[in-house]
């Protein structure tokens, strides 16, 4: 008899625990993930948006990674996720990929706020990262080395910045390497004697940054094409996204994605 009623109990545990459980595997069955990885530039906007479409569209999770262009680009190829961001144009081996411009982006040159420098030519900039001027009393400041920092190969940052500034120069291999914007931010606003390249949309008290060629970069600079250092913030796909990947894409372009963007900093697509 105890055997029989001790059957009993176990098996009223396990329909409970099944029916309890229903509602939540169907909850996580009714869930729509998006998965985008890629550039860093890029990342910290994503995210933004993200928490914006999930307020409005609680069925959704959208995973948001980074790991620079070059890896957001691969991983589209390979089609391990949704979406791939990049702060670069494809390369010839990748123009099979659909590309579509969320908005634009400026990248700044910046330096600690206590330098008492504002201004450099493009020229100064690519003899800098090219190890050609390396103490600030070349550019009229004091005799002290220039901690000057860069991102990492594969970076699409990099890629720009090497493309619209260096211009063919190298990067000197004896500068240091971060492998983020927000890595060379922080280099740069805790060091005095640091320079480094970032996106516009992160600049903020902590770092400065400074006029080139006599032109402040600003939105306003970058609509009027006079700030040259510029670039597109993309979304990468492997063929056609899906119904879910089009209605986040959707909210993006829309005029409230847009305007976040435009609240960051950045310049949106339709400007």
């Amino acid at each position: 008899m105890v055997r029989k009623l001790g059957i009993i109990v176990v098996a009223l545990a396990t329909l409970i625990i099944s029916c309890s459980n229903k509602p939540a595997a169907r909850a996580k069955k009714d869930k729509h993930t998006i998965t985008i990885a890629g550039s860093t530039s890029v990342m910290p906007f994503t995210e933004k948006l993200a928490e914006h479409f999930m307020i409005d569209h609680r069925k959704f999770v959208i995973d948001v990674q980074g790991g620079g262009s070059t890896a957001g680009i691969q991983a589209c190829l390979n089609n391990t996720v949704d979406i791939g961001m990049s702060s670069r144009e494809l390369k010839e081996g990748e123009k099979m990929l659909n590309t579509i411009t969320i908005c634009y982006d400026g990248i700044a040159i910046v330096v600690h706020p206590k330098n008492p420098l504002k201004a450099l030519t493009m020229q100064q900039v690519s003899r800098i990262f090219n190890g050609e001027i390396k103490n600030w009393d070349e550019l009229g400041w004091i005799k002290r080395k220039i901690d000057a920092v860069t991102r990492e190969e594969g970076s699409g940052t990099r890629s720009s910045f090497e493309e619209l500034v260096m211009k063919g120069r190298g990067i000197d291999d004896g500068i240091m390497v971060q492998d983020s914007n927000g890595s060379v931010k922080e280099v740069v606003a805790t060091d005095p004697y640091a320079i480094g390249y970032i996106s516009l949309g992160l600049v903020d008290e902590r770092v400065k940054a400074m006029t080139i060629d006599g032109v402040i970069p600003s939105i306003r600079s970058i609509k009027t094409g006079k700030y040259k250092i510029v670039r597109p913030f993309l979304y990468v796909t492997n063929g056609e996204l899906d119904e879910d990947g089009k209605q986040f894409v959707k909210f993006v372009l829309s005029k409230d994605g847009q305007g976040i963007l435009k609240k960051e900093g950045l310049v949106g697509f339709y400007d």
